[in-house]
């Protein structure tokens, strides 16, 4: 094992002899059973959103997908490959969850980006083209808080992009019919990392609210 990855060995080890154990027989009822999560969670690949540990939930209570940004490209019926909405489809034709979490987060590397001149080079074209998905957030942000200070401006485009990704969301042929059946619910967060706290986006008065009172 290359000593580099030594923690993770470590890691794995511990997980075995002690977590596994201790969820045994739920981990093979999920194989006997199959899978049924409770949401489908899109978020950020960043290293300091962990999903599972955020919502406190268990193995096969979530499905999730992670890029950067949180970000969800609209709806686009070629055959091209498309990760992120391969995935939503899963969830919600096979796998029919009945919710889904769009999760932005605090100091978002994909939204700072949005505000930085980066030339596009073979060895970035493909982020520099996903990044186009948070263009409508930053047109905003920079509307909203031009005078304000760049943080609270990020703050504030970190939220109103987690809208847009909703709204990409009901260019999905299943999920705006489900939506309108009253089958699927969608869910706006924002994740915090300094102090841990979530807020939901109330969709009927239009700003973000915290998920918890605590």
């Amino acid at each position: 094992m290359d000593n580099r990855l030594q923690e993770f060995e470590k890691g794995h080890e511990a997980f075995q002899k002690i977590k596994f154990n201790q969820s045994k027989d739920r981990f093979k009822r999920l194989v006997d059973e199959g899978q049924n999560p409770k949401a489908l969670f899109i978020g950020c690949s960043d290293s300091r959103v962990m999903p599972a540990m955020i919502t406190g939930s268990k193995p096969g209570d979530l499905f999730i997908v992670r890029n950067i940004g949180n970000f969800v490209a609209p709806y686009n019926p070629n055959a091209d490959y498309h990760a992120t909405a391969s995935a939503i489809e899963y969830a919600v034709s096979i796998l029919e969850v009945s919710d889904i979490i769009v999760c932005g987060h605090s100091h978002c590397g994909a939204i700072a980006a949005l505000f930085k001149d980066i030339q596009q080079t073979p060895e970035n074209i493909h982020t520099i083209k996903w990044l186009e998905l948070g263009n409508e957030a930053k047109k905003v942000g920079l509307l909203a808080y031009r005078d304000a200070d760049k943080d609270t401006m990020l703050r504030y485009t970190e939220r109103i992009s987690v809208v847009y990704q909703l709204d990409n969301l009901l260019t999905y042929p299943a999920i705006k019919r489900k939506v309108e059946e009253g089958t699927i619910h969608l869910h706006g967060w924002h994740y915090d990392i300094e102090n841990g706290h979530i807020d939901y986006y109330d969709d009927e008065n239009y700003e973000f609210k915290a998920l918890t009172q605590n």
